[in-house]
């Protein structure tokens, strides 16, 4: 093929005339908390059945708020993989927090839950499961440990909307939950992201940090005559026209989904014979999970993988690697701490290759991708 496939697509809905008559009707403010924001949280709410659901600007904002709403205090410990996104671990260090990662299982590349009880210590405060490529981690095991040792559960649901465990929603299981509406997501609005409240404790001081420390979402309701500072916060709260969009693409969102679990599911049968003549490692799915699509990714032998990249990309086929494992990081060094091994953190990001996943990606093109991966298999 001559064009390059490359590995990510944002799916961008109908951007036509009745989509801005519309916004125009809906659209009393350009700031936070308008008609577009309430709407989105409601939805969020019936969705997860969650107690209180607030949207924000990024998941960033959300696991940020998450710590603080957590009393995360200097030389308090949160258990979390390694490998993830900085925000993770960032927002427990902004807090003066310290980070101990456990190691991850190889099939889903979750935090594995058989490690998280042999790195508590008095010092944990929470555990931070992480549901990488929409698949959850072992809640039931971790929401055992959590109420075990009294911690709070923070899950970092950033890929996972329109995932679920046992029939429950990503982010709707733990204490806290944190969605991402990054444009490398399913659902997108450029920037974005969500809260998810399921402890009935934190609902309204989740509010008042969300609306920079003050009580204004209480004036907003009329229930006080005016607002004023009375805790932490930040501005957390996203412009109304990224709601509006934000709003289009959660109306789509089982459209979406379906379409990206056949993208998934075709990769997924024709690398089967890859897998048995032990060439690639497919990812697993647990008999109790429902993925959303998010990613499609193989394991190589480590010392091939960046030949595999570069081949498949002279062949116009852009696929990826992901995370660097935070506790290597320059940053992860000097703020975390490790909790026995990170053999399968370290083997899985030198090892892992992600396919191309996004909307539109044609049976064609996927047999094309596959075919090249076979070749350049066979020719290392």
């Amino acid at each position: 093929m001559k064009d390059l496939i490359t590995f990510n697509k944002p799916f961008v809905t109908s951007l036509d005339e009745d989509f801005f008559n519309k916004l125009n009707r809906g659209l009393t403010s350009l700031s936070g908390d308008g008609f577009y924001t309430k709407k989105i949280n409601k939805w969020l709410e019936n969705y997860t059945k969650s107690n209180k659901a607030l949207l924000t600007h990024s998941c960033t904002a959300a696991l940020e708020m998450s710590a603080i709403l957590m009393n995360i205090n200097a030389g308090d410990e949160v258990i979390m993989p390694s490998y993830t996104f900085v925000s993770t671990a960032n927002a427990i260090v902004l807090r003066g927090g310290i980070p101990r990662f456990v190691d991850i299982r190889e099939d889903t590349l979750n935090i594995d839950e058989n490690y998280i009880e042999n790195a508590i210590n008095k010092k944990t405060k929470a555990i931070i499961p992480v549901h990488y490529a929409g698949v959850s981690a072992e809640m039931d095991t971790i929401i055992n440990i959590a109420k075990e040792y009294r911690l709070f559960v923070a899950e970092d649901a950033a890929q996972g909307l329109m995932g679920s465990y046992k029939g429950k929603p990503l982010g709707a299981i733990g204490d806290l939950g944190s969605f991402s509406f990054h444009e490398t997501k399913n659902i997108i609005s450029g920037e974005g992201g969500a809260l998810i409240v399921n402890n009935e404790e934190f609902i309204e001081r989740s509010e008042i940090i969300r609306e920079k420390g003050t009580n204004r979402s209480i004036y907003i309701k009329g229930e006080i005559d005016k607002y004023t500072w009375c805790d932490i916060g930040s501005s957390y709260l996203p412009a109304e026209i990224v709601s509006a969009f934000l709003l289009n693409q959660l109306n789509l969102s089982k459209r979406i989904t379906k379409e990206r679990l056949s993208i998934w599911n075709n990769y997924h049968s024709m690398l089967l014979s890859l897998e048995k003549k032990g060439l690639i490692k497919r990812p697993k799915i647990p008999n109790e999970c429902k993925h959303n699509g998010h990613i499609y990714f193989i394991l190589v032998e480590k010392n091939k993988r960046d030949k595999i990249i570069q081949k498949l990309f002279e062949n116009n086929i852009q696929v990826t690697s992901h995370y660097e494992p935070l506790h290597s990081s320059k940053a992860g060094i000097k703020y975390c701490q490790i909790s026995g091994s990170m053999n399968k953190t370290n083997y899985c990001a030198n090892s892992i290759i992600r396919l191309p996943m996004w909307i539109g990606l044609t049976i064609e093109k996927q047999i094309y991708i596959v075919d090249m991966l076979e070749k350049t298999l066979k020719n290392l």
